[in-house]
């Protein structure tokens, strides 16, 4: 296999954009991507692209790549379209790493693009009861239904309110807050951290700061989770290119190199086998050989900020139980020892589901390169993603994990 190198990257801003579609999007992402790898579009001899619900948002299904790429004028190229729940780009971009690693092209597109906001709100939460298995559906919903809505007997909110998944995580964050003395407190903490590094990315959807208190005041979703622990629906782009290490001797100086990349999905396994994360990352590390002791910036999947700290002790950074710990001697925000999500995170930057791994790969790119402005780490090495998507039988369905160097 082949020296990958990721040499240009650029993503929309996060939102809810009432008047732009998919192809818009898509545009402004590739263009800024093809302009910081400083060549044009017919340079790319194979694009993938990552989206999850097009189908479901749009009515676009079966050729989402080659609609959104033929309007901005990338044609004739291989193309080919990934669906894989939240991990759709996070998996387009592995696709178009193994493509130039296996050297069957020297240079590779990996987009990731998501349209899902909708003026009816029911139809934003609904898009997330397809990512896990539909056929159990409403028992998902009972099981998981948060202690309050038991009590009084009601319907389960979820696809209605709020999305499936807040039930899920929530769910996750009372099961370790009952094992391991887990606060609130702790998860609202996360919460703050990603707001801050939000206020300092210009493509985040939230952008404002908050207090621990207001956190904890905002509007209860799922118990534990309050709506500021949650991420919001949105819309958006992000777009990489990928290169051999001799084709990117060509365009840059600052090149920064795909160490490791793994792809894995949900099974019926021994609790000790671990999560699809930590598996995951074990692959990733095993490949780049690496281990969590290498990285120095991280950004991870916070679909709801238990979720960032269930992942400090899936991916090894503390000790299962000790997340609570990390967060509260400060470990993961940008000036700690190993920053996680300076980019604001699923939590404030958003999470336009397709577009969501390849925006990751956009920010650790940044930090790498010394670009990140505001937020960015000192002097970092080596950094790392993790994007999980979907459900089934308790965990998620699809994983990634990729480790990139400058």
């Amino acid at each position: 296999m082949r020296d990958v190198v990721v040499v240009g990257a650029g993503m929309t801003r996060f939102a809810k954009y009432k008047d732009r579609g998919l192809k818009d999007l898509t545009s402004e992402a590739v263009t800024a991507a093809l302009d910081s790898a400083g060549i044009d579009k017919n340079v790319p001899q194979v694009a993938i692209v990552g989206n999850a619900a097009a189908g479901l948002s749009t009515g676009q299904e079966c050729i989402r790549a080659q609609v959104v790429l033929r309007e901005m004028g990338i044609d004739k190229i291989p193309m080919v379209n990934t669906e894989n729940a939240c991990a759709s780009s996070s998996t387009a971009f592995q696709l178009a790493w193994l493509y130039v690693a296996s050297g069957m092209y020297d240079v590779a597109l990996a987009v990731g693009v998501e349209k899902m906001y909708s003026a009816e709100r029911g139809a934003n939460m609904g898009l997330f009861g397809a990512g896990v298995d539909v056929e159990q559906l409403r028992e998902i919903m009972e099981q998981l239904k948060p202690p309050s809505e038991k009590k009084a007997g009601v319907e389960s909110g979820a696809g209605k309110s709020r999305s499936l998944f807040m039930d899920i995580y929530a769910s996750g964050a009372r099961a370790h807050m009952e094992k391991y003395g887990t606060t609130k407190e702790q998860f609202a903490k996360i919460s703050v951290k990603s707001h801050v590094n939000g206020s300092l990315n210009p493509h985040a959807q939230y952008q404002d700061r908050y207090t621990l208190e207001e956190v904890l005041a905002s509007p209860m979703i799922s118990e534990p989770l309050t709506r500021l622990m949650c991420s919001p629906i949105g819309d958006g782009a992000a777009a990489a290119i990928l290169m051999s290490e001799e084709k990117a001797k060509q365009f840059t100086t600052k090149p920064v190199w795909v160490r490791g990349s793994a792809l894995v999905s949900g099974s019926d396994h021994r609790a000790e086998d671990g999560s699809t994360s930590s598996r995951a990352a074990a692959r990733a590390f095993e490949m780049a050989g690496m281990t969590p002791r290498d990285i120095n910036v991280m950004e991870v999947h916070d679909a709801t900020a238990p979720a960032e700290l269930l992942l400090y002790e899936d991916l090894g950074l503390c000790a299962e139980g000790e997340g609570g710990r990390l967060v509260d001697e400060g470990v993961t925000e940008i000036g700690g020892r190993l920053p996680v999500n300076t980019s604001g995170g699923l939590l404030a930057k958003g999470h336009p589901v397709g577009a969501t791994g390849v925006a990751q790969i956009y920010e650790i790119w940044l930090q790498l390169r010394g670009e990140a402005g505001a937020r960015q780490v000192a002097d970092p090495k080596v950094g790392m993603t993790e994007n999980g998507g979907g459900m089934v039988r308790g965990e998620a369905a699809a994983t990634t994990v990729h480790i990139l160097a400058s």
